[in-house]
């Protein structure tokens, strides 16, 4: 009995330690979202690794600078961002990779309808998740 119980509390650590860094990345997933909204500078910073490759679905690439910019100056303005069947790939401790399907509304000469697939890669660096790169392609 001794030896199922150790076995049992074993397998739950190993979980819940191979749980742990996708609810981080999964919250920093969701924290650039609300930040994609209601821009920063701050916030976009601290979301971003300083060598950022930001791929949109028309083929645009931005690093981080541009990024940032295109969003705190409202040239790139969201409305709405709804994520769904998001799913997150452990790549060892420090990288994820994250795919999710991305429903808007952007703000350009008027409301715009936004349907996206997302592919993300997401470092872990100085304690905290990461945007290094993404791509975007129109569904």
């Amino acid at each position: 009995m001794k030896i199922i119980l150790l076995v049992l509390v074993l397998f739950t650590g190993v979980n819940v330690s191979w749980a742990q860094p996708e609810k981080e990345v999964q919250a920093a997933v969701e924290k650039l979202r609300l930040a994609i909204i209601d821009p920063t500078t701050e916030s976009l910073t601290s979301l971003t690794s300083k060598d950022l490759s930001y791929g949109h679905s028309n083929g645009l690439l931005e690093n981080q600078s541009q990024f940032i910019e295109a969003l705190v100056s409202g040239k790139s303005d969201f409305r709405i961002v709804e994520l769904s069947d998001q799913t997150i790939q452990m790549n060892g401790k420090n990288t994820a990779i994250v795919r999710h399907k991305l429903k808007g509304e952007t703000i350009h000469n008027g409301p715009a309808p936004v349907n996206l697939g997302i592919l993300t890669v997401w470092v872990k660096e100085k304690g905290g998740w990461k945007l290094l790169a993404r791509q975007a392609f129109k569904l």
